[in-house]
């Protein structure tokens, strides 16, 4: 789809708690209070905090599965806040994958979810992550809204 608009910003994790589904051969590490199967699944509950174009905060719930090579990253994000000065909340549908060292996602606004200002938003985007960062983690929203400019 061909979206009209584009609104950069930048997230930061402010939590993350990771609890262990299914451990599938009963190996893994511990790091802090989380346990990582080498094969298995985990659900993440976590909050993030956007700043610039998009600014706001998300209530987020990652299901994770861990294998040896690229393991699936499914989740859906609450945002609230303001993208590009429309004010309200929505949806963002995550479809991903991870390994040991980086993230990929495909971001999409869920249909359908939103209020306020963002009621009729629709858009997507690409998240590429290699690595952990202490200042956050770049994000360009293609977007449409019906009836905005």
């Amino acid at each position: 789809m061909i979206y009209q608009h584009e609104a950069a910003g930048r997230f930061s994790v402010t939590s993350w708690s990771e609890h262990l589904i299914t451990d599938i051969d009963g190996e893994g590490t511990t790091a802090g209070d989380a346990y990582y199967p080498n094969r298995g699944l985990t659900r993440a509950d976590v909050r993030y905090t956007y700043t610039g174009e998009i600014e706001g905060t998300s209530t987020l719930t990652y299901l994770i599965a861990y294998k040896a090579d690229a393991a699936p990253v499914l989740c859906f994000e609450h945002f609230e806040g303001s993208i590009a000065g429309h004010e309200g909340t929505c949806v963002f549908q995550h479809s991903g994958s991870q390994d040991k060292a980086s993230v990929t996602a495909h971001l999409q606004v869920v249909p359908g979810m939103g209020t306020g200002g963002l009621e009729t938003l629709r858009g997507e985007a690409d998240i590429t992550i290699a690595g952990h960062s202490d200042d956050g983690y770049d994000l360009t929203l293609t977007y449409s809204l019906a009836g905005a400019r």
